[in-house]
């Protein structure tokens, strides 16, 4: 299971001021390289995250389109688990 915020069952994030400092930045490079795209599906009107390095940004194109999704929607999805996390290669 996909663990998202406003997860009751969550573990909380660790704090970045307790991880070894060679984790921190290495996550935080890691972080750098990276891109997303959020919106609600074309077809099914599902909310999805898009997640993958920026050498993939271009393969992003190739995917159905997203549509925007205000605030508002992004949250009751949250809560109601009903996003989908999809990694594009």
């Amino acid at each position: 299971m996909t663990e998202l915020p406003g997860d009751p069952d969550a573990p909380e994030p660790a704090d970045p001021a307790l991880l070894p400092a060679d984790l921190a930045r290495q996550l935080e490079a890691l972080g750098g390289q990276l891109v997303w795209r959020i919106g609600k599906d074309e077809l099914s009107d599902e909310i999805v995250v898009r997640l993958g390095f920026a050498s993939a940004t271009p393969r992003f194109a190739h995917l159905a389109r997203l549509r925007s999704a205000g605030d508002a929607e992004l949250q009751a999805a949250l809560a109601e688990h009903r996003v989908v996390i999809e990694w594009v290669d």
